[in-house]
């Protein structure tokens, strides 16, 4: 197993900024609802809506930041 220097982090982390600084939360979503699709066709066993899938995580993360519950 290959171990990470702090440096490869740097480069990583500047790549991905570089990568990634254009795309707008449009395009983001969209990216992220096809990788969903593609893991749901692999796992049969997942939920038919991500948004579905997290509202619950969202909700506890809404209540230990000391924010009102969306339910």
């Amino acid at each position: 197993m290959l171990r990470s220097s702090d440096r490869v982090r740097k480069i990583e982390a500047a790549w991905s900024r570089s990568v990634y600084s254009s795309m707008d939360y449009p395009e983001a979503l969209t990216r992220f609802t096809a990788l969903w699709n593609q893991a749901r066709l692999l796992n049969s066993g997942m939920g038919q809506s991500w948004e579905e899938d997290i509202e619950t995580d969202i909700n506890l993360a809404r209540i230990l930041n000391g924010l009102p519950s969306n339910t």
